[in-house]
């Protein structure tokens, strides 16, 4: 007996790679904009046009670092991948991936472990061949140090503009001011009224509770169109440009990698700049302001590294909103409801 063996007459075809592609630029800047848009235009060619992908899409960042993993579109083509969703990622380079080399490697081991492929194209790497770990961990470790040189160059630029005493301040955020042609502040008069009520108010004897809650009474929003809060006014009262004067590195960021901003108490340099620009209110005013917040606070017990003024009622920490739940302070209402 003889056994023919027949051939299937339609050929099998291996399934698709589902293949999707990041892109990041790191500012909002129009040129980066278009760079963006350029990427994700080619990779959405690159991809659609090859018959054995599968066509997922293209996330992209703008206006973020890449040291940082909190990316939300980076994030969510890990969830994608993780579901199983995702077979090859494509991006330019390691450095638009990640330039955090603990993040890189963890991401990439972790993508390895679950089947997804991730090809870096200028550097000519696949993370599923044999030395491409290798590889990430010596480049991505060069893309760290570019991060920390770029980070360096910059906080070297804003500290010689402060030692010739140019400013950084986003007028956009803060209530009082505009800057002319030249960069100088000028005094919005419209907005400087509410500043001089809030100077006012508090010299007659008004915490700031009560003024924030009067000018939310009164529909006045603040420089964001926010609500306004005590920390608002209390930052406002405290604020030594709107005497006129300036004092340039307030804070500072702790490392190229957290991007964390940090109070400057003495680890920077800091400048001080009198009558840089127009006073909202005059110095003597802004003084009795200052004795009147250090008055207020020796009375309440709450006195810097005292400890006091955390249980200074008897009734602290005992009573609670019954809408929120969340802890009464010595006020007559919530604070946050």
């Amino acid at each position: 007996m003889r056994v023919r063996i027949i051939e299937p007459t339609a050929k099998k075809h291996p399934p698709k790679k589902r293949v999707c592609a990041y892109a990041r630029v790191s500012t909002d800047h129009d040129k980066q904009g278009e760079s963006l848009e350029n990427q994700m235009t080619y990779y959405e060619n690159l991809i659609s046009s090859n018959p054995e992908y599968e066509y997922v899409g293209v996330f992209a960042d703008q206006g973020f670092t890449g040291t940082k993993d909190s990316r939300s579109e980076f994030q969510r083509m890990l969830n994608l991948c993780r579901e199983g969703k995702i077979d090859i990622i494509l991006t330019k380079s390691i450095s638009r991936f990640t330039r955090n080399t603990v993040v890189m490697l963890q991401t990439v081991r972790e993508l390895k472990d679950i089947g997804v492929e991730v090809r870096f194209e200028k550097e000519n790497i696949n993370t599923l061949s044999g030395d491409g770990e290798l590889m990430l961990t010596v480049l991505s470790s060069f893309a760290q140090e570019e991060s920390k040189s770029v980070s360096d160059n910059v906080k070297w630029r804003y500290r010689k503009k402060f030692e010739n005493g140019e400013l950084v301040i986003n007028t956009q955020r803060f209530l009082g001011y505009d800057k002319d042609e030249t960069g100088q502040l000028i005094i919005n008069s419209k907005e400087a009224e509410i500043i001089k009520r809030i100077y006012t108010e508090y010299l007659a004897g008004h915490g700031a509770f009560k003024i924030a809650k009067l000018l939310n009474s009164e529909g006045i929003p603040t420089v964001t169109g926010s609500k306004w809060n005590e920390s608002t006014i209390l930052d406002i009262l405290r604020n030594e440009k709107y005497k006129g004067d300036v004092k340039l590195q307030k804070t500072f960021t702790q490392n190229h990698i957290s991007k964390l901003k940090k109070k400057n108490q003495g680890e920077m340099d800091s400048f001080y700049i009198e009558d840089n620009h127009s006073p909202i209110v005059s110095k003597e005013v802004w003084k009795q302001v200052q004795q009147e917040m250090k008055r207020r606070a020796e009375v309440k017990g709450n006195i810097k590294g005292s400890g006091k003024g955390q249980n200074r009622y008897p009734l602290t920490g005992k009573l609670f909103c019954a809408k929120c739940s969340s802890p009464l302070r010595h006020y007559r209402t919530c604070t946050i409801c």
